[in-house]
């Protein structure tokens, strides 16, 4: 069924927007670009942001009234689809002891216990408030138990924003033509080397030349759009950690709980020294977290001398939304095949869509994150093969698809994601529309 009319109304042309765009000129007022997060302002796209009033499962509405089968998920927490009753309940039971304590509360204690429940690899943990306090985190934590200034990082690969980490990251960075930041001293990155994703050999050479404390890495790269790792590239990176002494580390913000019940690395079967976990691990709340084995977690204060605190981590309403979420991904172990087979509809339905259309393109997938690359290479397998993309044509096809109703990434390089709200009728009227859309801007 086509998700105009699964939705009580769609938008249809720019017309069908005045409130968004009244308000996204008011935002700009106040905020710089109106947003709170780049990727959120459309410039890679066109247009004005939408503004979004409420959602539940698979469906955003708009301040217009404007419904959208929803593919974006917040950026991936809604593996449950939005407002789950279980969540909603959680968090509004919690709420109402109290929303802040500022010490510790019996749910982070079950939080990070059902933590390690999913993820052996870690046997000791830390929660904080964002994804990118968390890699940050890890990052010093990692220096502080090898002793080693050097990290290496993966050109297009994104870590959160800290200072150290925003170089030739992918992401908003990536969509807005800006490899690094402004307002960065170059003696804070002396310290951060780059190589391509999926380059082992430019590993290899890399620790060869120069002494490297820890590797972070999205094992499954979704910041530069989806690219899965080649056959053998994390395992030849657990290899040369375990021969050169440096932590390995799994930024798994976007993978965990999400590619398994137990995340890229348990898809995998690598066994990483740290992992940082955010989105799902919160249930659409603000926490994320970092950890791994006890020795290296043991440098963490007040144990160690590696410092970090948080004001409102283990905050209580967000451990409630964080808990309630993995107890029902623990109960339904069915989700995971489910949306192995409805990313496996959706990806054959669009690379048949592509394939009609003419349009040069390939679609890449893991488990239920996706991307439509619009490029002539067969695959991407890392940032330089990423840049290859069409983004003007990528900006026609976003809109086309908004304009019928489907809410994807604002930008080519966003993983999109699938959710257990998603069915069948949903990606076959994604599959229907995208043929349409191609075919126009063909």
């Amino acid at each position: 069924m086509p998700a105009q009319q699964q939705t009580s109304s769609s938008p249809s042309a720019s017309s069908s927007f005045p409130q968004s765009e009244t308000l996204a000129q008011e935002a700009e007022r106040h905020m710089p670009g109106g947003v709170n997060s780049p990727v959120r302002a459309f410039r890679a796209v066109g247009g004005h942001p939408l503004v979004f009033s409420s959602a539940e499962g698979c469906h955003l509405h708009d301040v217009d009234g404007n419904s959208y089968v929803d593919f974006v998920g917040s950026w991936g927490p809604m593996i449950l689809g939005h407002a789950h009753p279980s969540v909603i309940h959680a968090v509004t039971e919690a709420a109402q002891s109290g929303l802040s304590f500022g010490a510790t509360s019996p749910r982070e204690i079950e939080l990070a216990a059902k933590i390690k429940e999913f993820f052996p690899s870690i046997e000791m943990l830390r929660l904080t408030s964002s994804g990118t306090e968390a890699c940050m985190s890890a990052l010093r934590v990692a220096r502080g138990f090898t002793g080693k200034a050097g990290i290496l990082k993966f050109e297009g690969c994104y870590h959160g924003h800290s200072d150290c980490l925003l170089a030739k990251a992918g992401s908003g960075a990536l969509t807005l033509a800006l490899p690094d930041s402004a307002g960065i001293p170059p003696s804070v990155t002396q310290h951060t080397y780059t190589v391509p994703y999926n380059d082992l050999e430019a590993t290899r050479q890399l620790f060869r030349e120069t002494e490297i404390g820890a590797i972070m890495i999205e094992p499954v790269a979704g910041n530069m759009g989806l690219i899965p790792p080649l056959p053998g590239f994390l395992e030849g990176l657990r290899d040369l950690c375990d021969e050169y002494g440096a932590v390995l580390i799994f930024d798994e913000v976007m993978t965990g709980f999400r590619l398994s019940a137990g995340g890229a690395q348990g898809l995998y079967k690598i066994k990483p020294d740290m992992t940082v976990l955010g989105k799902i691990v919160g249930g659409g709340m603000p926490l994320a977290a970092y950890g791994g084995r006890a020795d290296i977690m043991a440098q963490v204060a007040p144990l160690g001398p590696v410092y970090q605190a948080g004001t409102l981590s283990g905050n209580p309403v967000a451990t409630a939304a964080g808990l309630a979420t993995l107890l029902q991904l623990q109960a339904r172990p069915e989700i995971y095949p489910m949306l192995e087979e409805r990313g496996a509809q959706l990806q054959a339905g669009l690379e048949q869509a592509l394939r009609d259309a003419g349009v040069p393109g390939c679609v890449q997938r893991v488990g239920s994150m996706w991307t439509l690359f619009f490029t002539s290479e067969l695959a991407v397998e890392n940032y330089a093969g990423a840049k290859t993309s069409d983004t003007a044509r990528f900006a026609r096809f976003f809109q086309g698809m908004l304009r019928a109703g489907y809410y994807l990434p604002p930008s080519q390089f966003e993983a999109a994601f699938l959710g257990a709200a998603h069915g069948f009728d949903e990606i076959e009227g994604l599959i229907a529309t995208a043929r349409k859309v191609l075919l126009e801007i063909a």
